[in-house]
Parts: structure tokens; C-alpha cells; sequence
């Protein structure tokens, strides 16, 4: 990656790492956003007794890993192997590609304009990163219409040709929960009711939210956004304006998840 951050990290943070020694009771590793050096200690390595330390790590191997502790004076830093779950392990990893990605796009550009890649990037970045904190991050927005290069102060012959790939080869990532939502009211006009109870779901969510009938009155909620964390807020958001509609109504409503 060409983009190194500044200072040290903060703790609980991932990193990802690169293994460069591997030792009895310790692993020595590279922070490889930081540039700087971090600490393994065997117990961080993997949960329970551990024979041969290197059945877990390798040097040159590709890790992420946890900041337990940091001490800038000293210029140490304890991380953890042991504490990162997949899932936290796939996200830091699809991040970092994604900068990967970002990355190329730019030298793709610069090569294509005549550019030294190197200084190109450090301009871009010095726009950008006034406003984001990631070269992916600028250019999502890009893709979604919510960002302009030029409007960041980048010259517009630059701006535009690098918009037009980032176009070209960006994709947002999406996520999809479903959920179902039973719904039960004996008012005389209890049709008109979840009619309007669910008009008003659909319309809190700008097209992300399919409704699907399953019967005896349970409606499937699929969910489309770009991440966990929003897709979790507008389920919440959906069903519960659906809800509010159905309970003034005398009705009941219960949101089921499925796993």
C-alpha cells in the first residue's frame, strides 16, 4: 500500500501485519498501515495450550491482529492474534483491499496522463483526506454521487479522468438482512390498516426494502444497504413505523428475525 498512516494505533484497533520473526514465546511483526514494529506475545497467539507456536504463524505470513497495549515512549506495541474473530478478520481484510483497489485506479490514471504515480497519490490524498479518512472511502462516495474531486480542489482535467474510471471499476458493496414481520389487527377496515401500515415502511427506505406476503399474516422484509450498521438502523426504522400504525389500530406486531 502506499498510504501509511501517521503515529501509532490506537488500542483495540486492527492491523493488519506481516510476520518477520517468530520466536519460543514470541512473535515479531510489522505493522504494515504504521511502518512500525509490534509484539506477539505466545499467549495472544492462539486460545488454549500451544506446542509449536509456528503451527499458527510463519514469517512472511499475512496476519490481523488486535492492539492490546501502546506505548509510545518506548515504541512498543502488544498485539493479539488470539482475540480477532472471523468476522472481524474478513472485514479488516476486504478493507484493505478495497485501498488496495482505490490504489491502483489512481496509478491507472496517473500512468495514463503522464503522471509519477507516487506524487499523483500524495495530491489526491492531500484533497481528500481533508474530508475522508480513506482513498476508498472518497471514491465510494464518488460512485454514489455524493462527492466531486474537483469540489475537493483537485485540477479539474485530473478530477475527471479519475472519476471516470473510478466509475468505471468501483462497485459498492451491499449487504441484505431479511426479517419477518407478523402484523394482526380485528379493525373493521384492518386490510386498509396494513395496507397503510406497510405503504408507510416502504416509504422510510428509498427503495432498499422489499415486502414479500408469506400469509396468515406474516410479510417478508428484505433489507438492501451499503453496510450492517445502516441496513440494521432502516429495518428498525421500517418496522416500526409499520408497527406504531397497526398498535393505534388495536393490532399487534412482531418482527422475527431469521438467522
Amino acid at each position: 500500500m502506499l498510504f501509511k498512516k501517521q503515529g501509532f494505533p490506537e488500542e483495540n484497533e486492527l492491523v493488519l501485519c506481516t510476520v518477520t520473526s517468530v520466536q519460543y514465546h514470541s512473535v515479531f511483526v510489522a505493522l504494515d498501515e504504521y511502518g512500525k514494529n509490534g509484539l506477539i506475545h505466545i499467549s495472544e497467539v492462539s486460545p488454549g495450550r500451544i506446542r509449536n507456536i509456528r503451527d499458527f504463524v510463519k514469517e512472511n505470513k499475512k496476519i490481523v491482529c488486535k492492539v492490546l497495549k501502546v506505548s509510545q515512549e518506548k515504541g512498543h506495541i502488544d498485539l493479539s492474534l488470539r482475540r480477532v474473530n472471523e468476522t472481524e478478520k474478513r472485514k479488516k481484510i476486504d478493507s484493505i483491499k478495497r485501498e488496495q483497489n482505490a490504489e491502483k485506479i489512481l496509478e491507472t490514471v496517473a500512468k495514463k496522463l503522464g503522471l509519477n504515480s507516487v506524487e499523483f497519490y500524495r495530491q489526491v490524498i492531500e484533497k481528500a483526506f481533508k474530508k475522508y479518512e480513506t482513498l476508498s472511502g472518497t471514491f465510494d462516495d464518488i460512485v454514489n454521487g455524493n462527492a466531486s474531486l474537483e469540489q475537493l480542489g483537485i485540477q479539474k482535467k485530473y478530477a475527471d479522468a479519475l472519476e471516470e474510471l473510478v466509475r468505471q471499476r468501483i462497485k459498492i458493496p451491499e449487504v441484505t438482512i431479511v426479517a419477518n414481520l407478523k402484523l394482526t389487527t380485528y379493525a373493521p377496515n384492518g386490510v386498509e390498516v396494513i395496507k397503510e401500515a406497510l405503504a408507510r415502511a416502504e416509504s422510510l427506505c428509498n427503495n432498499c426494502l422489499k415486502i414479500r406476503y408469506l400469509g396468515s399474516g406474516t410479510y417478508r422484509l428484505t433489507v438492501t444497504a451499503p453496510d450492517y450498521k445502516g441496513a440494521e438502523k432502516m429495518l428498525a426504522r421500517s418496522s416500526d413505523a409499520a408497527s406504531e400504525i397497526i398498535i393505534k389500530a388495536d393490532g399487534t406486531s412482531e418482527l422475527i428475525r431469521e438467522e
